[in-house]
């Protein structure tokens, strides 16, 4: 049943931020809570984090299911340590292979249907996760999502509006109107909806620790889903499937150090940026004008540039990470900028030189920055009906072109997710992202700034109006940014467009920051008002 309500807040919401020594902050209120079930068990950040993230699969399937891709960096008490859960391409895809099936004028793969879906490597890092560093069985972490997918919830605001949005794209892709629209529509907001089949999917995982995921039942049934739909790939690419545990790439910025996933990801757009904006006096400029807009946009604009031309799977890359982020060539870069005019900046030569966010901590020092994504909303809009996989669609990140990012048996694909972890002098700060395609880099730098240079707290930094580079001259900026700013960098040659959907479009974030010993003071936690979350503790 619909409930006769208006949920259309036109007012700007400002959260409170949360203190406690036992956080979980997610884009969903029943993903947190099911992180919290697990502390309030005697689990810890990661039994937390591991649990939201199942739950998460449910109760916001726009955003990830259990076909996702997954990446986490994580503080265990003494060190960091960085996991790369994204899958690789199936053994069949070739170049040949797309161009056979889809004309010689191809020049990139399809972004929605089965041959858009690589290994999902989601489930496989929840294991990786637990195995090495949880406290609780892995079947009690998959008991929130079961009963949620089992007794069903009701929709809420933001998700209902996505979902809502896709229904015309994707109603037609197998499996899809069959998982997500009861009633022949998506939900209403208020209206419950239930995935049994994820239910059942979800027992299988939690019975055989993500076996039946990868050499199991599931593996076979989606090979023979993709078989009848139009696939290659098969049980064996999912039997080969394993996560990589990878050591995080950092910059240093204001006497603290931001770390990122290390390619084949976006992460090291966000550090770029930084080392960039590390030649300016940020802080001398006002917290919200123009000038201080315009350097961090010029910032990200060249962070782009290379990123977008050199990174991809580490082996497949003509440059490296360490030059990328060399701080001469940084410093070259940041001559660049003219603070009077907007520019559309191509990339150096350093050689010369539709997601969910969620983090929990606990009062023993672990801190754990997760993110987990199908890609664009609902991913690739295949769903394997037995067991409710919402496949996604990252094989859309690779190329038909030769270049770093060319289709190839087994790569994995250039990939937007990317958690983000803080520390100063080689302790444990903030365990922070902001979800959302090529804003989250953005949304990395932007809080980041707020925080360090102008001392605003996470969650002051994170409600503050946002701006989100696209291409070229042209940006997206919030509908709560101040006139005059917006006229401001109009004036410098920006092109504009004034929007009110944060969805995709502005990230959403969840920050946890550390406030003294965990088991004295604990930690200050923050959770975006741009999607349906919260941050919740004891």
């Amino acid at each position: 049943m619909s409930l006769n309500f208006n949920f259309n807040n036109p007012y700007t919401s400002t959260r409170l931020p949360l203190f406690a020594r036992n956080v979980v902050s997610t884009s969903h209120p029943l993903g947190a809570q099911a992180g919290l079930r697990m502390l309030l068990k005697g689990g810890n950040a990661v039994d937390a984090a591991i649990a939201a993230a199942a739950a998460m699969t449910i109760v916001e399937p726009v955003s990830n299911g259990l076909g996702s891709d997954a990446f986490c960096i994580l503080w265990d008490g003494k060190e960091l340590h960085g996991l790369n859960a994204s899958g690789r391409a199936p053994q069949s895809w070739t170049p040949e292979y797309f161009r056979r099936k889809y004309g010689d004028g191809a020049s990139t793969l399809p972004k929605r249907g089965m041959d858009a879906v690589t290994v999902p490597g989601a489930v496989g890092g929840w294991v990786a996760l637990s195995e090495r560093f949880g406290k609780l069985p892995f079947a009690d972490l998959m008991e929130p999502a079961i009963e949620i997918a089992e007794r069903g919830y009701l929709l809420p605001p933001v998700v209902q509006q996505k979902w809502a949005a896709a229904t015309n794209e994707l109603k037609s892709l197998p499996g899809f109107a069959q998982s997500f629209l009861p009633w022949g529509r998506a939900p209403n907001v208020g209206e419950l909806f239930q995935f049994k089949a994820a239910a059942k999917a979800l027992r299988a995982i939690a019975q055989s620790k993500g076996a039946a995921y990868y050499s199991g039942e599931i593996a076979h049934a989606i090979e023979k889903f993709s078989a009848q739909n139009g696939g290659s790939i098969t049980a064996k690419d999912f039997e080969n499937y394993t996560p990589e545990w990878v050591k995080p790439i950092a910059k240093d910025y204001r006497g603290y150090t931001l770390h990122e996933i290390p390619p084949n990801g976006q992460g090291i757009s966000a550090l770029i940026a930084l080392g960039i904006l590390d030649k300016f006096d940020v802080a001398g400029l006002p917290v919200d004008s123009v000038d201080s807009q315009h350097l961090q946009i010029e910032a990200m604009k060249l962070a782009f540039a290379d990123t977008y031309k050199y990174v991809a799977e580490p082996s497949f890359m003509e440059v490296t990470a360490e030059q990328m982020l060399d701080d001469a060539y940084l410093a070259s870069r940041a001559k660049l900028i003219d603070m009077k005019k907007a520019q559309d900046f191509g990339a150096g030569n350093p050689v010369k030189g539709g997601t969910i966010y969620l983090t929990a901590a606990d009062e023993n020092g672990m801190m754990v920055s997760f993110i987990q994504s199908n890609y664009m909303g609902f991913g690739s809009g295949c769903v394997e009906p037995e067991f409710g996989i919402s496949l996604q669609n990252r094989g859309y990140g690779f190329s038909l072109q030769p270049g770093a990012n060319q289709v190839a048996p087994g790569k994995r694909p250039f990939h937007t997710i990317i958690p983000a972890f803080l520390s100063k002098d080689g302790q444990p700060v903030m365990s922070y992202g902001v979800m959302g395609a090529n804003m989250q880099p953005q949304g990395h730098m932007q809080t980041l700034v707020r925080m360090l240079d102008y001392g605003q707290g996470p969650q002051l930094a994170c409600d503050a109006p946002r701006w989100r580079y696209n291409a070229g001259f042209e940006i997206n900026v919030e509908a709560s940014m101040d006139k005059a700013v917006v006229q401001g960098l109009a004036d410098r040659g920006h092109r504009m467009e004034v929007i009110n959907d944060s969805y995709q479009d502005f990230g959403a974030g969840q920050f946890i920051w550390r406030a003294g010993n965990p088991k004295v003071e604990g930690y200050v936690a923050a959770s975006d008002a741009r999607r349906d979350g919260q941050a919740v503790g004891f």
